[in-house]
Parts: structure tokens; C-alpha cells; sequence
């Protein structure tokens, strides 16, 4: 009865590009690039120490919503179950999907 699964342990990773990203995940980090880049064109004549932390903040915040976390493909979602557990839960019933009983 050991080992009698009928779906793989992995299904969820090979759904995710390069095993760690969604495409919502690919388009936040683009966006948080564009517009550091948009911003390091607009301001590249007058760049000081406090001025160039702003200027990448975006990069720097999409990084962090993007990066992998153990157990959870990225911080993106974890705050996102973190927000669901504490504002909307729901009483959820377990049928059992995934086990092959064949007695």
C-alpha cells in the first residue's frame, strides 16, 4: 500500500517556469525593470546615494516578491497565504484526489 500514488509529488514544479516562476511572477519583475530603467535614463545626470536607492527600489522590490522561498515558490506567495489564512478563510473539505485504493 506503500508508494501507491497516482500523481507525482513534483506535478505542481514542472508547471512553473524554470521551476520557481509563474508568468505573474515574470511580468511583476519585468515591470519593476522597465521602470528602474525607465528611471535611471530619466535621472542619470543628477545621481546621488539617496537618489539612485529610489531609482532601484522597483528592481529591488520585484526582486523580493520574485525570489524562491522554501516550501513556497516565492515570497509573492507566501505574503498571499499569509493574507488568505488571516483575513479570508474558508472551511475547506478534503475529498482525496490523489491515492489509488484498489481493494
Amino acid at each position: 500500500m506503500n508508494n501507491n500514488y497516482l500523481i507525482p509529488a513534483n506535478s505542481k514544479k514542472s508547471a512553473l517556469i524554470l521551476g520557481f516562476f509563474t508568468p505573474v511572477d515574470l511580468v511583476i519583475f519585468g515591470i519593476g525593470c522597465t521602470i528602474t530603467l525607465g528611471l535611471l535614463f530619466l535621472f542619470n545626470d543628477r545621481m546621488d546615494m539617496g537618489l539612485l536607492l529610489l531609482v532601484l527600489s522597483p528592481a529591488l522590490v520585484a526582486t523580493f516578491l520574485v525570489m524562491p522561498v522554501p516550501n513556497y515558490h516565492n515570497v509573492l506567495q507566501l505574503l498571499t497565504n499569509i493574507i488568505v489564512f488571516a483575513f479570508g478563510r474558508k472551511r475547506l473539505y478534503w475529498k482525496g484526489w490523489c491515492i489509488n485504493n484498489e481493494k
